[in-house]
């Protein structure tokens, strides 16, 4: 469904994704992770249309859509999440969802009606009337899902859906994830909330300083020496395998 060749960017001095590449099978969810500032979110804007890379190529239901506009990459099916979520103040979360489903729904009627169908499969069903602005941190999260939701994507990229949620809130939202997915939808998340990485996760990359360093099983990953020490830095593998006996 999608596939990155030799992905970078370069910012001046800094290469920000460096000679990337991965293929994403369609009806997966996977996850891209890494400690902060490894280039995931750069990664995201790549894909979507956001930053021109530098070198290499994006490849989105076997077309190149390298550098092409972020709309038309969304109307091909490929849709972003944002970290900071900023919902439309003054207008309603059914509103909110609406702008989503203008993307290929002229009609104003239509479009709200398509917003109401989306409030419901991510638990704002209750919420359609009031001021987006007034939500919790935990529904804005939400509203973030439906509104690229309410795209009709093919591939939906999450970044970072469960920052700033609580332990109940994470297990809430683990679902709604999943039953997008069941629904058609292919996922890839970025993700912090490791307990979420491991429970949806069927594949994983890991990125440090722009490079990918490992790639397989989120529970395999988790035990990997060169994956703990790009988390919690050098020697710190070494120490826990000294602390649990192992050398």
């Amino acid at each position: 469904m999608l596939e990155l060749r030799n992905l970078s960017k370069t910012f001046g001095g800094l290469r920000a994704v460096d000679d990337v590449s991965l293929s994403l099978a369609e009806g997966s969810i996977s996850a891209l992770i890494g400690p902060n500032g490894a280039g995931k979110t750069t990664l995201f804007a790549l894909m979507t249309g956001f930053h021109r890379p530098s070198g290499g190529s994006v490849h989105f239901l076997g077309r190149d859509v390298t550098g092409e506009k972020p709309f038309r990459i969304a109307r091909a099916g490929m849709v972003r999440t944002f970290q900071i979520v900023q919902p439309f103040a003054g207008q309603t979360v059914r509103e909110n969802i609406a702008v989503g489903a203008h993307l290929h729904i002229a009609d104003r009627t239509a479009a709200l009606a398509k917003a109401e169908e989306v409030a419901r499969k991510v638990g704002l069903g209750d919420r359609l009337d009031i001021d987006a602005a007034d939500l919790t941190v935990a529904g804005r999260k939400r509203l973030e899902v439906a509104r690229a939701l309410a795209t009709d994507p093919k591939l939906l990229l999450l970044d970072e859906v469960m920052a700033g949620l609580n332990p109940s809130e994470i297990r809430d939202v683990i679902p709604v994830i999943r039953a997008i997915r069941d629904s058609g939808i292919t996922i890839l998340l970025i993700e912090h909330v490791m307990q979420a990485v491991m429970e949806l996760g069927e594949r994983a990359w890991v990125l440090n300083q722009g490079h990918l360093i490992a790639e397989g099983a989120p529970r395999a990953l988790a035990a990997d020496p060169v994956v703990i020490e790009a988390y919690l830095g050098q020697g710190m593998a070494r120490r826990l395998a000294k602390g649990r006996g192992d050398a």
